[in-house]
């Protein structure tokens, strides 16, 4: 991966986009879109969109949302302590302790999830969000009713690394990484001749109804949808492969398998991934992919789509880690697959 990629990369995973609060990472996104795509459209649901080739009637959608979990605060104590639930899946034993980043209505704070000292009998086994608080260091509620109100987004406070030259590891891979893949894929395409549109999308709301997806599928009524997400890679110590697969880091991109995925996608994907003498591997999702496929594929006449997944570490916590080559190769096998299209295609399995 280029050292000015690399650097895009980072800056999304810097900046806080906790679901329904998408509005400065989709700048940002649109900001280096715009060098190379021949035209940036947005909708009402917040969702950015970079276009190659609008006036073909082969159009393909790629979406990979930007937005990430984060803690909503819904209650503030007359002692200043900040109480919370959850935008999108928080696991609350992975937020005791952390620091967290409150972007309050007024200004944006810093805090502490607080937790009882083991001295003092520490936390329950079974315990939940509601028994965890914030500590900004405020002495009252009317303290801190100057800076945040009820509703307020709080993410956790943690910067992105690179590990061994290898390895991203930081806040939110889930999935500001797909947004950073499909700019990526558009920027390489237009280095090329290409028959079909291609509409790479930069989501929104994934993590809490998948609505931005709905919205930028019934606006484009693409021919084809692929969503670029995540998936939970098994390669690390306390894992049961036999219950949950064998997904690895560096073990190439993931296409699923299941009801809702479009076969003769996943050949045109499997004929790049040969081409390009690239491993892949297999998830399985039997009902649904729980991804913005799932809306996609919903809208309109219907959407035929497929699933890419980037193998993650320790999602939906505080810091997730992915592997920088399956990242370029995720790139690379999408390239490869759009750049080979004749826009001619059928997508009806019952086709030859």
């Amino acid at each position: 991966m280029s050292k000015v990629n690399q650097n895009f990369l980072m800056e999304l995973l810097k900046t806080p986009s906790p679901s329904s609060m998408e509005m400065e990472i989709q700048k940002k996104w649109m900001n280096y879109v715009k060098d190379f795509a021949d035209e940036i459209r947005t909708d009402n649901a917040g969702n950015a969109i970079g276009i190659l080739n609008p006036e073909a009637p082969f159009k393909i959608l790629l979406a990979g949302h930007c937005d990430e979990i984060a803690l909503v605060v819904n209650r503030i104590d007359e002692s200043g302590y900040l109480h919370f639930d959850k935008m999108g899946g928080i696991n609350p034993k992975a937020a005791v302790g952390m620091m967290v980043t409150v972007l309050g209505y007024s200004k944006t704070v810093t805090g502490v999830i607080g937790v009882n000292a083991q001295h003092h009998g520490g936390l329950k086994n079974d315990f939940g969000l509601e028994d965890l608080f914030i500590d900004c260091g405020y002495k009252s509620k009317e303290e801190a009713v100057q800076d945040i109100q009820i509703g307020d987004l709080c993410v956790y406070k943690t910067e992105p690394e690179i590990l061994m030259d290898r390895y991203v590891a930081g806040r939110g891979l889930d999935n500001r990484t797909g947004a950073f893949i499909v700019a990526e894929v558009l920027k390489r395409l237009s280095e090329t001749d290409i028959n079909v549109g291609v509409y790479a999308a930069s989501t929104v709301n994934e993590e809490t109804n998948l609505g931005g997806a709905y919205f930028a599928a019934a606006g484009i009524e693409p021919t084809m949808a692929i969503a670029c997400d995540v998936t939970f890679a098994t390669d690390y110590p306390g894992v049961n492969k036999d219950k949950y697969g064998d997904i690895t880091l560096e073990g190439g991109p993931v296409l699923a398998k299941g009801a809702p995925i479009n076969i003769k996608i996943n050949k045109l994907l499997e004929q790049a991934a040969k081409k390009l003498n690239m491993d892949v591997q297999y998830e399985l999702t039997p009902r649904m992919t729980g991804t913005d496929a799932d809306k996609m594929r919903l809208t309109g006449k219907g959407v035929p789509v497929s699933l890419v997944s980037l193998p993650l570490r320790y999602m939906h916590s505080p810091v997730e880690t992915a592997s920088l080559d399956d990242i370029e190769e995720e790139i690379e096998l999408m390239v490869t697959m759009i750049a080979d299209m004749t826009g001619k295609e059928s997508l009806n399995p019952l086709e030859d």
